[in-house]
């Protein structure tokens, strides 16, 4: 045992079980004096250095663990025996120790000790190795700015589905993030393979232009096909660079090159460069990696609905074009049968009015024979009529002569009121006359929904509205009928439902507007239209119950 104890040095307390306790501490455990010197150390402590304990005893702490000529000082962290000594209470500093040329964080705490009297003889120092934790906390933190940053981009960016404005404020976030000022997007166009600058920052108009790369080609070109990000600390001097003499004109140094990925398929690469060599590191690299897959996603995303935005006005050019045909050919056939088969049903009814009145006055044929001309006669009156309302159907002469309001009310009137359902209106502004195409949509509109309010409704009373004033016409139809679900109501079906329903609304967006339908089972339906007059978008989103 007294070997044990010379080997350990001058040990504050001679107690056998008190030596085996702090030889049991996983941690490395040394005691101080005042004056800096080491006074005890555990197997652990003793274990790091060749000879033991026996070169420790009664050196200076600094220059064992720090390797340093002086007590530690700010700026790089105050000495915890100090301050230990300074307020008599325990401290705790983290700080890193040279360890074979790796980085060795070490976390010491510090105790005072006192003897009888309540004074400070000696500090007691806990060390442990945080290297392993201190690593970990890093990458939480490097983690955390990843998330951060992406947070920002993905926040900049939400709302926006134009591609220009996507890139543009995600380039701006990058730039910022990274502390950088020089960077550009490149796209990759699917059908040429190539890859091209959309927008780009601190770089020249030239240098944006002239930099199109095929894939594969150049720095951005390998990223593109690899998928793999490219960290340069001198872009000037790879062999990789596409067109160096651009790069050394533009003066680029440090340089990274990021893959836009989208389900890992590559939509673009992403380019941040400095003027100073070796400006990026790998936490950059990894940063923007984690940008770049999100980006890519946002890319591939706006390209979808641009195609989606592109087929929508594709789809309103050709659904104006043939409602555009329809009104011409239902004028073509109200002409036709103004001029032509209306005309000969008159004529041919005034013969028949002709001829029954010579046989009677004649005395020719018997009282069969009038009686097939007088049912003649009496169909040919009925078919004219037909044709008459047919005409009105196809194209209102009250629109033409009379205006908007008035073909509206005398249509509602002639559709509804023979059925029993009562029919009151009210028109504001409405004195003036309308564009064509406005007033046409208008009463199409109209024709439609009272149409559906004779198929479908089975009301008593309908009200019509229609209120214009120097911006916009409000037209709304209501009934007080049976009503429907709405939001049940999502296509045409094989039978032709909900084809009035839809082609209403297809009708006022066409010329700018909005029509929002609002219905609940045993509460009636009311539609109401919204159309601008100068043609400007007024759409809105329908916010009605099951609208």
């Amino acid at each position: 045992m007294a070997r044990k104890k010379a080997a350990a040095g001058k040990v504050p307390s001679s107690d056998i079980v008190l030596q085996d306790l702090v030889d049991s501490v996983e941690d490395e455990l040394i005691i101080i004096d005042s004056e800096h010197r080491v006074q005890f150390a555990n197997s652990v402590v003793r274990g790091r250095f060749p000879e033991g304990d026996a070169s420790l005893v009664g050196m200076l702490c600094y220059e064992v663990f720090q390797d340093r000529d002086s007590p530690c000082s700010a700026p790089l962290w105050n000495c915890p025996l100090m301050e230990v000594m300074q307020t008599g209470s325990a401290a705790t500093v983290i700080h890193p120790e040279p360890a074979l040329g790796i980085e060795r964080y070490v976390k010491i705490t510090t105790y005072p000790l006192r003897d009888s009297r309540g004074n400070i003889k000696y500090i007691a120092e806990m060390r442990r190795d945080v290297t392993a934790e201190r690593a970990l906390e890093t990458q939480i933190l490097r983690r955390h700015h990843q998330l951060l940053a992406l947070s920002h981009i993905a926040s900049a960016v939400s709302g926006l589905w134009d591609l220009d404005a996507i890139l543009k404020v995600a380039l701006d976030n990058v730039l910022e993030i990274i502390n950088g000022d020089i960077g550009g997007i490149l796209l990759l166009d699917d059908h040429s393979k190539t890859l091209h600058y959309r927008v780009q920052q601190g770089l020249s108009a030239a240098y944006a232009e002239k930099m199109r790369l095929r894939l594969g080609e150049g720095i951005a070109g390998s990223v593109a096909q690899t998928g793999e990000p490219v960290l340069l600390e001198d872009v000037s001097r790879s062999p990789l660079v596409a067109h160096p003499d651009l790069v050394s004109a533009e003066g680029l140094k440090g340089f990274v090159s990021i893959p836009l990925k989208s389900k890992d398929k590559v939509v673009g690469v992403m380019n941040v460069a400095s003027h100073v060599a070796g400006w990026f590191g790998a936490d950059d690299v990894s940063l923007l990696n984690t940008i770049g897959d999100y980006l890519g996603t946002a890319i591939e995303q706006a390209k979808m609905h641009e195609g989606l935005r592109m087929g929508r006005e594709r789809y309103q050019r050709l659904l104006q074009h043939a409602l555009t045909a329809q009104e011409e050919e239902r004028k073509r056939v109200a002409r036709e049968l103004h001029d032509e088969t209306s005309q000969t049903i008159t004529s041919l009814t005034l013969n028949l009015q002709a001829a029954i009145g010579m046989a009677e006055m004649r005395g020719i044929g018997d009282t069969e024979f009038l009686d097939k001309l007088r049912t003649i006669h009496s169909n040919a009156v009925l078919a004219g009529n037909e044709i008459v309302s047919l005409m009105k159907e196809l194209r209102p002469t009250l629109l033409d002569e009379l205006g908007l309001a008035a073909a509206i009310h005398r249509y509602a009137k002639d559709t509804l009121q023979p059925r029993g359902i009562n029919v009151s209106a009210e028109f504001e502004g409405t004195d003036e006359r309308f564009r064509p195409e406005l007033e046409v949509t208008l009463f199409r509109i109209s024709q439609g929904a009272i149409g559906n309010i004779v198929e479908h409704s089975g009301a008593k009373n309908a009200r019509i509205g229609l209120k214009c004033d120097a911006r916009e016409c409000l037209l709304s139809i209501e009934d007080d009928g049976k009503g429907f679900e709405v939001n049940k109501l999502t296509r045409v079906d094989s039978s032709g439902r909900g084809t009035g329903v839809f082609t209403i609304k297809e009708r006022a967006r066409l010329v700018g507007g909005s029509c929002r339908i609002e219905s609940q089972p045993g509460k009636g339906t009311k539609v109401k239209v919204k159309i601008s007059r100068a043609g400007e978008d007024v759409d809105e989103e329908d916010k009605s119950a099951g609208g």
